[in-house]
């Protein structure tokens, strides 16, 4: 059966790896700590708003700058949470167990495995492989990328589009192989746009350029 780089065979199961990086409740919490620090940022304008109404109510600044700093770190906080909450349910790898014909499956998630389902709860795979291309003349390379939606018999689990280099017909070959004898359906579908062009700024210059031509005459 031919493989593609996201899909991996072990001595346990065979794995349809989304997202690198290891799963677990601690791990998310602490991957979230980073992006939680623009929080603070995207929620300055209401901050300093308060920091400026406190100051025209006469408030010393080192009150203002302690609650300024009090909000800042509420803020951080929630948005700690909130990135978590919102990582948690990200997917990181599909595993089929046992390696060679899959009678289970389960969705390892950034907080951790779920539990194992039967195969046949699966009933659809489908992958979009987008590209777009580079207009004539233009020097960035063509972008590849892949969504996935695995079609389950209680509901659908979409996965944003994420940086793909490899051959998407390969990947749906495999998994049609690995997935076939659970009556697995694995659809493949492509589109291709071209990127557009830069807007120029040439004909409002022109225009202006006629402009001051016909008022000299």
């Amino acid at each position: 059966m031919a493989t593609d780089p996201l899909l991996r065979q072990g001595p346990d199961s065979t794995d349809l790896v989304l997202r690198a990086g290891p799963a677990g409740p601690a791990w998310n919490v602490l991957t979230s700590a980073g992006s939680a620090l623009f929080t603070p940022l995207v929620l300055g304008v209401p901050t300093l708003l308060v920091a400026f109404w406190m100051a025209l109510a006469g408030a010393r600044a080192s009150t203002v700058f302690v609650v300024v700093g009090v909000i800042a770190g509420l803020e951080y906080l929630l948005g700690w949470l909130a990135l978590a909450f919102s990582q948690a349910r990200h997917i990181l790898r599909v595993e089929f167990a046992p390696t060679g014909v899959p009678a289970s499956l389960r969705l390892v998630r950034a907080a951790g495995p779920e539990d194992w389902l039967p195969v046949d709860t699966l009933r659809e795979v489908r992958l979009t492989h987008e590209v777009v291309e580079p207009y004539p003349g233009d020097r960035k390379p063509a972008v590849s990328t892949l969504a996935l939606e695995l079609v389950l018999r209680g509901g659908r689990e979409r996965l944003a589009p994420l940086p793909f280099d490899g051959d998407p017909q390969r990947l749906a070959d495999a998994l049609e192989a690995l997935l076939g004898p659970a009556a697995v359906v694995v659809e493949l579908r492509t589109e291709r746009s071209t990127r557009d062009r830069p807007r120029s700024d040439s004909t409002w210059f022109s225009g202006g350029s006629a402009s001051a031509g016909s008022g000299g005459g």
